[in-house]
């Protein structure tokens, strides 16, 4: 099934986050998450658990109805093939390798490029039939070039940063005074980091990157880079790995910790936010501090600022238009609705994250932040509007500005594209039917969930009693 955050016609299903209960069963990609299946109109929905990662079940095909009850067969035929499909290495033999690997002679060093591993003699003969490249010093500072991209869309899907959108990431941090940054699934700002340092031209910064990709963990060391599934906040070093981030959290010396994260597109929100928060929550914990907020930077299409600041509500969605160099659509450059639809959602003050003026940024002194040229201030809504780049319009029916494509329809009573299908904005609630709100802030959403938690404490309560008896 293609888990999504939105529904069909039919049924709805919604991840449900972890309580601190049960543990959830794992699949090679770490725990999976809980998914709730809500048939529309009904109060009462069935859960399962599938994987946090990949949303098709063709990547993954982990599922699991929560009432299973799983024979102890299946639960070792299940650990078998989980740990089959991890990395052929530990995070220290990769260390130990990439050690050997760097003593070898230029034309010795290798890389398998179907097996996409670094090469040491013993291992040619292995791999003789296979394509294979030699590996200069610039490459192996540059692994996101070196490695062939994932491209799963709904799982692992690596669009990696222009040079101008990493360079604007890490000068923008640098001169916010940050001098360690925790990449998630940025690695491409990993190496720009790493590199900059080499030069010895700027103050040097520390990075160190999570990303589920454990192909990263042949190039750096143990406390630069850990395999880590965001979706799920699982870490597949342990406490290890757990270790290596809480070490890299804590403040000392005046450095600065900011978070970078660029998930995969397709991925749910909900799980993620619910991730960072418990890093951001580590972070808190180790300052010491109630009040203090982790530093965060969520690069996400600009469609998604919904879902991000329910999840996140400190975050404010910045103009900046983030490109990537393997993807076909989200390029710099372009204008209308061509233009790269990823942005910045971040908790620093957006006044302080000053957008390059030669790119076509400008500041709105009403704002108070750096915005797109095209998104001009509104005297009535009293703010820039646009999200997509374009420059939109106000409709004085609706009282907002909207898309510059879109009219108000009377029948509809909203602004919308002149050939959409009129009333299809009039189907209210899903869970209750009401045309007053939708489904995520109907006030009856969670009453079968906690009307379920008390008959599960009921019965356990009965079940105490009668063993007592």
């Amino acid at each position: 099934m293609d888990v999504t955050e939105e529904h069909d016609d039919s049924f709805g299903i919604e991840v449900v986050l972890p309580d601190g209960g049960k543990p959830a069963p794992c699949c090679p990609h770490g725990p999976t998450l809980l998914f709730e299946k809500v048939a529309k109109g009904s109060k009462e929905g069935r859960r399962f658990y599938a994987c946090s990662a990949c949303r098709d079940r063709k990547d993954c095909s982990f599922f699991q109805w929560e009432d299973d009850k799983v024979s102890e067969a299946r639960l070792l035929a299940r650990e078998a093939d989980n740990k089959s499909k991890q990395p052929p290495f530990t995070q220290q033999e990769y260390c130990n390798r990439f050690r050997k690997f760097a003593s070898l002679p230029l034309d010795e060093k290798k890389f398998c490029q179907d097996c996409q591993i670094l090469l040491l003699p013993a291992e040619l003969s292995v791999h003789s039939a296979h394509r294979s490249t030699a590996v200069s010093a610039t490459q192996l500072r540059r692994p996101s070039v070196l490695l062939r991209p994932l491209d799963n869309k709904k799982s692992n899907a690596q669009y990696l940063f222009t040079d101008r959108s990493a360079h604007f990431l890490l000068d923008t941090l640098a001169a916010l005074g940050y001098r360690k940054v925790l990449c998630v699934g940025t690695p491409r700002l990993q190496e720009l980091i790493k590199l900059r340092n080499l030069e010895q031209k700027h103050e040097p910064m520390k990075s160190l990157l999570l990303d589920i990709d454990f192909r990263y963990a042949q190039f750096y060391s143990q406390d630069e880079f850990c395999h880590y599934n965001m979706f799920n906040n699982h870490f597949f070093g342990g406490e290890a790995s757990s270790a290596v981030l809480k070490a890299f959290l804590r403040e000392s010396d005046g450095e600065k910790v900011v978070m970078v994260a660029d998930p995969p597109f397709g991925g749910l929100v909900k799980p993620l936010a619910h991730s960072f928060s418990l890093i951001a929550q580590t972070w808190k914990t180790l300052k010491n501090s109630s009040d203090a907020e982790l530093p965060v930077m969520w690069i996400f299409p600009y469609f998604f600022e919904p879902r991000i600041q329910e999840g996140l509500p400190s975050l404010t969605m910045l103009d900046y238009q983030v490109d990537y160099d393997n993807h076909p659509l989200y390029k710099h450059g372009k204008t209308g609705r061509k233009q790269s639809p990823v942005r910045l959602f971040t908790n620093i003050s957006p006044r302080d994250v000053v957008l390059p003026k030669e790119e076509g940024y400008r500041f709105c002194s009403l704002c108070d932040r750096y915005v797109w040229s095209l998104n001009k201030h509104c005297a009535k809504c009293n703010l820039c509007p646009s999200k997509d780049g374009r420059e939109w319009k106000h409709c004085s029916t609706c009282g907002k500005c909207v898309k510059p494509s879109w009219k108000h329809c009377q029948s509809c009573g909203r602004c919308a594209l002149p050939d959409h299908p009129c009333g299809e904005g009039k189907e209210g609630c899903f869970n209750c039917g009401s045309l007053k709100h939708k489904r995520k802030s109907c006030p009856l959403k969670d009453s079968h969930r906690i009307n379920r938690k008390f008959k599960q404490t009921e019965a356990k309560g009965q079940q105490s009693v009668l063993k007592k008896h």
